[in-house]
C-alpha cells in the first residue's frame, strides 16, 4: 500500500491518485495503473470493490477491474474542448488560451472594452485576481466537498454519520474528529486527509 498522498487542487496538471478500497480496508492507492495492478492479486478481483479519486471524493464510474481501471487511466485527465481557439496574430506569445462563449450585458461589454489590452485581457486579470483572492476560500470547499462524497459512498451507515457531516460543513474539526472515530481506522485516516483543508483556519475569514 501506498503512503497517503496530499491532492493539490490549484494544480490539476499533476498525475492524480485514486484510492480503492474492499469494504472498509483500503487495498491501495495511487496512479489508476497502480491501483489496477494491486488489485489483479488473486483474493481482490473477485470481491466488490470501490475506487475511489482522491481529487474529488467521487467513486470511479467503471467496474473495479484491473483492465478496467488500467484503460481509464489514460482517459483520466481532462482534455481540450473540440472547437479550437482562433490562431494567434504573427508576435503574439501562445497562451494556451481557449475559446468558449461568455453571455455579459452591454455595459458589461462596454467597460471589458475600455480596458488595456482589450475584453479578453481583461476577463483574465479578472479571474486570476479572484483565483488568489479566493483560494484559501476555494480550496476550503473542495476539500468539504471531496470528503462528503467519499464518506457518503463508504461510511453513510456508520454511527454518527449524519452528526459528522454537519461537523464537516460547519468547518468544526473537533466535532468532526469525535464523530468519527469510531469509524474503521482505514476510513477515517483516508477521510481525514481528504477534508484536510476544510478546516483551515484563514479559510474561515
Amino acid at each position: 500500500m501506498r503512503p497517503m498522498t496530499n491532492i493539490d487542487s490549484e494544480t490539476p496538471q499533476v498525475e492524480r491518485s485514486y484510492t480503492a478500497f474492499l469494504g472498509s480496508r483500503r487495498l491501495a492507492q495511487g496512479s489508476l495503473a497502480d491501483v489496477a495492478q494491486a488489485l489483479s492479486a488473486p483474493n481482490a478481483a473477485d470481491a466488490p470493490i470501490l475506487v475511489f479519486n482522491d481529487l474529488t471524493g467521487e467513486l470511479v464510474d467503471a467496474p473495479p477491474g484491473p483492465e478496467q481501471l488500467a484503460k481509464l487511466d489514460v482517459n483520466a485527465l481532462p482534455t481540450a474542448p473540440s472547437s479550437a481557439a482562433a490562431a494567434p496574430a504573427v508576435g503574439r506569445p501562445r497562451l494556451g488560451v481557449v475559446a468558449r462563449e461568455v453571455t455579459l450585458l452591454p455595459r458589461h461589454w462596454q467597460w471589458l472594452s475600455a480596458q488595456p489590452g482589450g475584453a479578453s485581457a481583461a476577463l483574465r486579470r479578472l479571474v486570476e485576481e479572484a483565483r488568489r483572492t479566493h483560494a484559501e476560500r476555494d480550496a476550503q470547499r473542495a476539500a468539504t466537498e471531496r470528503a462528503y462524497r467519499f464518506m457518503s459512498a463508504i461510511a453513510g451507515h456508520e454511527a454518527g454519520f449524519e452528526e459528522a457531516a454537519r461537523a464537516l460543513f460547519a468547518h468544526d474539526e473537533l466535532g468532526f474528529s469525535a464523530r468519527i472515530d469510531s469509524w474503521p481506522p482505514d476510513v477515517r485516516a483516508h477521510l481525514t486527509s481528504l477534508a484536510q483543508d476544510a478546516f483551515k483556519s484563514e479559510a474561515r475569514s
